[in-house]
């Protein structure tokens, strides 16, 4: 996957200071943007102290056909007249955050003028440019604060991770193993215009295509895939076989999705023609390295684990494909427990995941599959869900707390994570229905809400939040407006 994005930094002026003030504009703007890089998760590139309309328009039409540029971040150190913004603006097609902000940090009591007064105009400049902002409706981030702050540095980098996530959506590939599982209707789906609004390329290829690479993979592949299972899982299983099995399924589907270019891929356990075991570890195994998966062909959760992954840190984060499962509902003790038959990525994992094989009493195994058993770590996390509603796209996101499971399950065969849902599991749980949630999501203790915000109002589709604060009742107001606005757009 390739992660060398950077993000252009285009400062706003104009000639009415003289070349004396656009050169000290020049000479920070530099400064700013090489020392704000060491603390940023990609760099931000100084390109220009823009005075034109074309020089605007120039720098936008080279970052919207620029692939390594994620986005551009604007700021006026002096006052940029905002006419001059209109058609650049208006021709953007990569990620905008507006940073307001100034070079010095306090008013110099002793030594401010008028000169320093006309320098110094962030305050003015801001304002203008966001006003023409505004007025193009354009989808925008705006973060205010001092440049070298470490608050702004967070926010700010947080973006620049939102707008990575557009980039990779734009370029997304989505490789189906079969159809998805019969008469789920949230699995389905507009490919069309998901492929319009969000750049997914979603594409079916039979098991049977499978199967052959499959029987094509070697001893040597799979015994150099079984050391490194052993480096980094606890194998608590005598079936080696199985573990091998999986391997060769592991080897099998990453040359074909390498292959094609996709980063993410769904099967479902209703179509395993040929197959001996449904993908367990080598689904979780392939999730660890950055690749989006989805069960019982849900290729949306698929794509968006794929993208929440290249969110998180190191690009790769903790995020993973999830279900909700089961409830705890004791009073004052309200759980959900997430899980799944096998597929859980073991970025979620608290200790070092055990390699076990147990059987598998849904789909066509004919053997029993080998699987990570873990449970999930403890931490504030969001849970995220996209979802077809006939004509556009709805995100919903909601946090939660994941917990340090209350009670063993010395018989449950497979990866869980524990949570409390926020406001509460009953009210959460009424919010999210009353949303249409799936019963899919992607789980991330790596990406927060705003980015998700940020990555819905970038990719210009519906967002849901579903915080401590949320009631059935405000959200069946909240989303009767959306319902109103969407229809207008």
């Amino acid at each position: 996957m390739n992660m060398n994005y950077n993000f252009w930094f285009v400062v706003g002026s104009q000639f009415l200071y003289g070349p004396e003030v656009l050169e000290t504009v020049e000479e920070r703007a530099k400064e700013m943007a090489q020392e704000m890089s060491k603390f940023l998760p990609f760099p931000l590139v100084y390109k220009v102290t823009a005075k034109t309309n074309k020089e605007i328009t120039d720098i936008v039409k080279e970052a919207n056909y620029d692939d390594t540029c994620a986005g551009i971040i604007t700021w006026c150190h002096t006052f940029s007249p905002s006419k001059m913004w209109i058609n650049g603006l208006a021709s953007l097609s990569k990620p905008y955050c507006h940073l307001a902000t100034q070079y010095n940090k306090e008013i110099p009591n002793d030594e401010i003028d008028m000169d320093f007064m006309n320098l110094n105009q962030a305050a003015h400049g801001d304002r203008e440019h966001g006003f023409i902002a505004a007025r193009l409706r354009m989808p925008r981030k705006v973060i205010a604060g001092y440049w070298q702050s470490e608050k702004v540095h967070k926010r700010l980098g947080d973006w620049m991770k939102a707008a990575v996530g557009v980039a990779v959506s734009k370029s997304m590939k989505v490789m189906r193993f079969g159809d998805n599982m019969r008469e789920v209707a949230v699995t389905e789906g507009d490919k069309v215009e998901v492929q319009t609004k969000l750049g997914w390329q979603v594409n079916t290829w039979a098991v049977g295509d499978l199967v052959k690479v499959m029987n094509e993979v070697t001893d040597a592949e799979i015994d150099a895939l079984m050391a490194v299972y052993t480096d980094k899982y606890d194998i608590a299983t005598e079936n080696t076989d199985a573990i091998r099995y999986q391997a060769r399924e592991e080897i099998a589907m990453k040359k074909m999705l390498d292959a094609e270019g996709c980063m993410a891929f769904s099967n479902t356990f209703q179509d395993l023609y040929g197959m001996e075991q449904l993908p367990g570890l080598a689904s979780q195994h392939l999730m660890a390295q950055g690749y989006g998966y989805g069960g019982e062909g849900d290729w949306k959760v698929a794509a968006m684990t794929a993208i929440l992954k290249v969110m998180g840190e190191n690009g790769n984060g903790a995020s993973a494909f999830m279900e909700d499962y089961t409830y705890h509902l004791a009073e004052g003790q309200e759980y959900s427990l997430g899980a799944h038959m096998l597929e859980v990525c073991p970025s979620l994992a608290e200790g070092k995941p055990r390699i076990e094989t147990h059987h598998l009493g849904i789909g066509m195994n004919e053997k029993d599959p080998a699987r990570l058993v873990f449970e999930g770590k403890a931490g504030e996390a969001i849970v995220v869900s996209l979802i077809d509603m006939g004509g556009r796209l709805r995100l919903i996101c909601q946090d939660i707390e994941c917990v340090k499971p209350i009670m063993p399950m010395p018989n449950l065969p497979v990866a869980r994570v524990m949570w409390k849902a926020m406001p509460d599991l009953t009210t959460g749980v009424e919010c999210w229905i009353t949303a249409g949630g799936a019963h899919h999501t992607v789980l991330s203790y790596d990406v927060s809400a705003e980015q998700m915000r940020d990555w819905a109002r970038m990719m210009d589709i519906e967002f849901v939040h579903i915080t401590k604060d949320s009631t059935p009742e405000k959200l069946e107001e909240e989303l009767f407006l959306k319902d109103l606005a969407w229809k207008l757009k």
